[in-house]
């Protein structure tokens, strides 16, 4: 499996706090099936800033001390990117990290309480210049957990989802769970990543989150292919098939986004 969200740098944003718990952390993805991780700290959120030659850096060093721990897990620089006024000028300048530093994909995350203005012309100016936005876990956003039609909407606008494992699993809450279920069933979930923060309380585990989901869709495959075909396509700067999204008008069949 592939992991496109995880918090495994250490000292660089509210994840692993030292290099011992990235080790923790990564030994626990390994044993969950996990062999490829994108690093994605936290940055331009207001607290942390963490550009791209920083990042780049220490997933380096984080390469060599997994290689010297004898821990067979890939790396890959990304960030998880705070939505703000000219996202596409902070790519530019090195501020804002995209997946593999491809500038093809770029992680996003929205404040937990809105959906801010502007957001679909920073989506269209993203794709524009080739670069899709993959929204993370807004199945913790409150205007999401009441109106499925707003991410339908971004989704129409060229944006992708993610929504982290511990959500489907019920740990984030039964609210946050229904949203989770209710945008998988709707076909308006692209891949699950763990957001990982740490190797206990939030680890880099996938598989518990596939197995609830393959019974929330009826199917191993569609669950599976959220973890393994599309962040695959993804890492490699691909345009994954996805589903179709689901409202109560519309069929269902899988399809290539255009770019």
């Amino acid at each position: 499996m592939i992991d496109l969200h995880c918090h495994i740098l250490p000292g660089v944003d509210d994840g692993a706090r030292c290099p011992e718990e990235s080790l923790a952390m990564a030994r626990k993805a390994v044993e969950d099936g996990i062999h490829t991780i994108v690093a994605t700290p936290h940055t331009l959120n207001g607290i942390y800033v963490n550009p791209v030659t920083e990042v780049t850096s220490r997933v380096a060093a984080l390469e060599e001390a997994l290689l010297g721990n004898h821990i067979r897990l890939k790396l890959y620089a990304g960030a998880d990117v705070h939505l703000c006024p000219r996202v596409l000028k902070r790519i530019e300048t090195g501020d804002a990290g995209t997946i593999n530093n491809a500038r093809k994909y770029i992680l996003l995350e929205f404040p937990p309480q809105t959906i801010p203005p502007g957001v679909k012309e920073e989506i269209f100016s993203l794709k524009l210049n080739g670069i899709t936005p993959i929204i993370s876990h807004l199945e913790r956003n409150a205007i999401i957990q009441h109106d499925l039609d707003v991410m339908y909407e971004l989704i129409s606008t060229g944006a992708l989802c993610q929504v982290t494992a511990m959500s489907i699993t019920g740990d984030f809450g039964g609210m946050v769970m229904q949203c989770a279920e209710r945008l998988l069933k709707h076909r308006l979930v692209h891949m699950i990543a763990s957001d990982a923060h740490s190797a206990d309380r939030r680890p880099p585990v996938l598989s518990q989150a596939v197995a609830v989901a393959t019974q929330i869709l009826g199917s191993f495959e569609d669950a599976e292919r959220m973890v393994i075909d599309v962040p695959a396509s993804i890492l490699l700067g691909d345009m994954p098939e996805i589903p179709e999204p689901l409202p109560a008008r519309r069929g269902h069949g899988f399809r290539k986004r255009r770019s």
